[in-house]
């Protein structure tokens, strides 16, 4: 949680440029933007070259034209969102080995929606119900081991459950009673579980408790799309603006069809606990779109790119008396893509992480890089830069570390 309080600081940043003391005319201000015009100059928001990874609260990611196209194409039609939702979950569907899909309000939303649907079934009074489980007859607990209570388990609370934490499967066991809904697991945070994926499934399935996975981030491997339906998960949610890179503000619920289907009854455009969590036709066929083009990415060339520019950006600074740089894999399962770890010794470059990240922002270009983790240390991800944006990192990194070299 340490580096989501580091983030959320990131906005309260003054805006690059500020905005002008005078505002314009009044008649200029309510103009529909022409083409081509820069909304974000125009109005003072500092803009920057993301070297830190698909974050939330940096933006999430760039849409690539596939996408857009999707997007804008959708803009120009009417079409009722139930059909919408029906033939792209089918797709979508089929792509990942699922029963059935939906696009949903990014992840936190799938998590509720299949959380609701779980409870609720086809019945459309205990769709009216929830969150409010007290006296309905309907399950009201979801076991997950505690290292995989992280937050986004709260998601889950949202449709009105408690959360029992457990640790190994004696707990699991010793836990699991008439009001147990759900077994829920977090992908991440798998390596620090003492319940692995198949063991967790053998108890659903001995149980007779359905199952889902949080998957969000942990697209590459693409082959994890699929993997953890065929695996047998009753529903698996996603993000959509991580590495698939569409809308930030998409996600996908997909599973078995009758976990699917009861989830609908409470999304949008009805009047469950989904109704406030609305994704338009344009967000749906843009996620749409952006998982075909994931799909079909030749994923070696795409970690050869990444790899290159690694190797563009350590060889600018690594002569830098003090720095030393190495190529960094996550841990964990999510964002498993490389990173460019950077280190230097402080007796050298008189600078700590959180300094380094500070002058790369202030600076022009503004460069957001992770610099929350380690002292001395930061890290560029590779796979949020545009083309040709790693000569930009290097030089702006070379000259904040020989600025601070002693």
């Amino acid at each position: 949680m340490k580096r989501r309080e580091i983030l959320k600081s990131l906005t309260l940043l003054p805006l690059a440029g500020g905005i002008t003391a005078t505002a314009a005319p009044l008649n200029n201000m309510l103009s529909a933007p022409a083409a081509g015009r820069d909304l974000f100059k125009e109005l003072g928001i500092r803009t920057f070259i993301n070297a830190a990874g698909n974050y939330t609260v940096m933006s999430g990611c760039l849409m690539p034209p596939e996408v857009m196209d999707a997007i804008n194409a959708a803009s120009k039609k009417f079409a009722l969102v139930d059909d919408v939702q029906e033939k792209v979950g089918e797709r979508i569907a089929q792509i990942c080995h699922a029963e059935a899909a939906l696009v949903s309000a990014g992840c936190w939303s799938a998590l509720m929606l299949g959380m609701a649907g779980v409870l609720t079934g086809m019945d459309s009074k205990r769709v009216s119900q929830v969150p409010n489980l007290a006296g309905t007859g309907m399950k009201s607990e979801v076991i997950l081991q505690k290292s995989h209570s992280m937050g986004y388990d709260h998601a889950l609370t949202q449709a009105g459950v408690k959360l029992i934490k457990v640790e190994t499967r004696e707990e699991v066991e010793a836990a699991i009673n008439e009001n147990t809904a759900m077994l829920w697991f977090l992908n991440r945070e798998v390596n620090v579980g003492k319940i692995k994926h198949q063991e967790w499934l053998e108890l659903g399935k001995k149980y007779n408790l359905p199952t889902m996975i949080d998957i969000a981030a942990d697209v590459p491997p693409v082959e994890n799309l699929w993997k953890f339906n065929d695996m047998g998960f009753d529903l698996v949610v996603i993000s959509g603006g991580k590495a698939m890179r569409g809308p930030q503000s998409a996600g996908i619920l997909m599973g078995k069809k009758k976990y699917v289907d009861a989830a609908r009854l409470s999304n949008n455009p009805r009047g469950g606990i989904g109704r406030g969590q609305k994704v338009n036709k344009e967000e749906v066929f843009g996620m749409y779109a952006a998982l075909e083009r994931f799909v079909n990415l030749d994923h070696k060339k795409e970690w050869e790119m990444w790899e290159r520019k690694i190797a563009y950006i350590a060889g600018v600074i690594k002569s830098i008396p003090g720095v030393s740089t190495s190529t960094h894999i996550p841990a964990t399962e999510d964002n498993k893509m490389p990173t460019l770890k950077v280190t230097w010794d402080p007796n050298k470059i008189k600078l700590t992480n959180v300094e380094m990240g500070e002058r790369l922002r202030k600076g022009s270009p503004s460069v957001e890089v992770i610099s929350w983790e380690a002292p001395n240390t930061l890290r560029c991800g590779m796979h949020v830069l545009e083309a040709g944006e790693e000569k930009i990192v290097a030089s702006r990194l070379k000259e904040e570390l020989l600025k601070a070299s002693v």
